[in-house]
């Protein structure tokens, strides 16, 4: 079983309060990182932050051209110019090793302090000098921190960035789910008395967006289709044509947008509200019928992603709401 947005919304927020807050160490981040990849079925971060956990795979040979993509994408991969030539390097080390390493080179430094000496000859005429220092060790173990620290820094900036992106992404969907129950809800209570049927096209709509079948994505907008149908069957049944100026509006039984658009200015007129739901009536209109037909066709082409579903849905959705609320 996946887990629960709620599931997913309280690592996100764990990582980023692990990170900000530094009460975590850097390879725990990265372990809680690869659970949340897998909550979001994100296999090339799940493997990534498991490779930041316990370190590259790598031989003799180099390193394995995806995990050094993968490198590549977490700030590890370094371009090196030697002799002219620039070639790219890539530490595989894991971010445990890493901050070993500083806590080691960290201590190093600290003992590479000059000795407090005190100097001194008996010939007064004698110059005397001091013992040479440790000057250059501590310039090695400085430059040696700054390049581990800077590493570290990358591949914390990175688990920080893609929690943050979750927790906005798992965010922001609960708004919308939100967004579309309220609206389907507030279409079913409309739709009890006017037609009662369309309230099982509702529930088989969001049945079938939320299948990983593509043919279920397809009978999700023809069922848009059948809802708009039904709709200008109740609201505005078929008959004869109506003469627009010098135009003929069919009203037929298949016309259901050309009723429903006339539904629409019988209520409101011919002002801007009409205008707006009346085109966007047009839009889903023409291809919710072109699904239908490509559909009757054999086409397998008619959907081609659940977001693309989606969108016929809420359009749908927003435009039944409006001329119910008419």
């Amino acid at each position: 079983m996946g887990a629960s947005s709620e599931e997913i919304e309280g690592l996100a927020e764990e990582i980023l309060a692990d990170i900000e807050l530094s009460r975590t160490p850097l390879n725990v981040v990265m372990l809680k990182c690869s659970r949340l990849a897998r909550f979001l079925a994100d296999d090339e971060n799940l493997t990534l932050f498991r490779y930041e956990a316990g370190g590259y795979p790598s031989s003799p040979d180099g390193v394995d051209a995806h995990a050094f993509e993968l490198g590549r994408k977490s700030g590890r991969v370094r371009k090196v110019e030697h002799k002219g030539e620039v070639s790219e390097r890539m530490d595989t080390s894991s971010v445990e090793t890493l901050e070993q390493q500083l806590e080691a080179a960290k201590l190093a430094l600290a003992a590479a302090t000059d000795r407090d000496v005190s100097v001194a000859s008996a010939n007064p005429t004698q110059f005397v000098m001091a013992p040479p220092g440790n000057a250059n060790e501590r310039r090695v173990h400085a430059t040696n921190i700054t390049e581990i620290a800077k590493k570290i820094s990358m591949s914390r900036a990175y688990a920080h960035e893609y929690a943050a992106a979750a927790l906005y992404q798992i965010r922001f969907s609960n708004v919308a789910s939100t967004f579309f129950d309220r609206v389907r809800n507030d279409i079913d209570r409309k739709m009890v008395e006017l037609i009662p049927a369309g309230i099982q096209k509702t529930s088989s709509i969001t049945d079938n967006l939320r299948s990983d079948n593509p043919e279920d994505w397809a009978n999700a907008v023809h069922s848009c289709r059948r809802l708009l149908q039904d709709l200008a069957d109740a609201l505005f049944p078929p008959q004869e044509p109506r003469v627009k100026g010098s135009k003929s509006i069919h009203l037929g039984p298949d016309n259901y947008i050309n009723r429903l658009v006339c539904y629409i200015e019988d209520k409101k007129g011919s002002g801007r509200y009409s205008e707006i739901v009346g085109s966007t009536l047009a839009y889903i209109g023409e291809r919710l019928d072109s699904v239908f037909k490509a559909a009757q066709k054999g086409s397998h082409a008619q959907i081609e992603s659940r977001e693309e579903a989606e969108r016929y849905v809420i359009y749908t959705f927003l435009t039944v709401g409006d001329i119910m609320a008419l």
